[in-house]
């Protein structure tokens, strides 16, 4: 699924503004998935890395879940 939505995209879509395609890369304890399971190739992976890290310097990703007790 993942694989389809890169694809799909251009370099101009993928951006750290972004969130909704972010946080499809990111498991729910806040951790960036490794490319083996999200079948990207190297290139769009290291975007997606700095993307995700961008955005968590300006607050729109959190860096990690916020769990309820």
């Amino acid at each position: 699924m993942t694989k389809k939505i890169i694809a799909n995209l251009k370099v101009k879509n993928l951006d750290y503004k972004n969130v909704l395609l972010l946080r499809k890369f990111i498991t729910p304890e806040g951790k960036i998935l490794p490319r083996r399971l999200t079948k990207v190739t190297a290139k769009q992976h290291r975007q997606i890395c700095r993307c995700i890290k961008r955005a968590r310097i300006m607050s729109l990703v959190p860096y990690v879940r916020i769990s309820v007790l």
